[in-house]
């Protein structure tokens, strides 16, 4: 099989991006780095995903300690704000939701768990103005459409209007004037 041009040229071009890929996935020492960087914090997440709270939180804590970068501090502090809501702590979830958003005003998620946090505080006006904020930064999120489905059940309750008529006639034999 005799190899033109083009081939050489991909298989170089190929070799390249693998090399810039290592590169990549290794740090300073060249050692590869496989898993999260920050290993308390992945877990506390997943923690709090499973719903154990107090472990969530424990671990987020954790991983606050060692973030790197804002990226992290932000993650930690939004976690923190949800585990803290789960734990029924609604000002200490408060406190991490603004430092979140402090960190980076454009993190939606943020938003969502301090609308939440205003919801469980019956602070209405802020939980939705939250809610805008964060659809105006994802305006295609699932979660801020169920946070505002539940502002809505606090704020503007569906009252169920259905009544059954349960009246027969005694004329007719306890049927209706339908004959039913």
């Amino acid at each position: 099989m005799k190899l033109r041009p083009l081939h050489i040229w991909l298989f170089v071009l190929l070799a390249i991006l693998l090399l810039a890929w290592s590169q990549v996935a290794a740090d300073e020492d060249n050692r590869t780095i496989i898993g999260p960087r920050n290993p308390p914090l992945a877990e506390g997440a997943e923690a709090l995903n499973a719903g154990d709270a107090e472990e969530g939180v424990r671990l987020s804590l954790r991983g606050l300690e060692m973030a790197q970068g804002n990226r992290e501090r932000k993650s930690a502090h939004s976690n923190l704000c949800a585990g803290y809501l789960l734990m029924d702590k609604p000002l200490t979830a408060l406190g991490h939701c603004d430092a979140a958003i402090a960190i980076d005003p454009d993190f939606w998620r943020a938003y969502n768990n301090r609308a939440l946090v205003y919801l469980r505080l019956d602070r209405f006006e802020e939980s939705e103005a939250d809610i805008a904020k964060g659809q105006a930064l994802r305006p295609s999120s699932v979660k801020l459409k169920e946070t505002r489905g539940l502002l809505l059940d606090e704020t503007d309750p569906v009252v169920e209007s259905i009544e059954v008529d349960e009246r027969r006639s005694v004329v007719n034999g306890g049927q209706d004037d339908a004959g039913n």
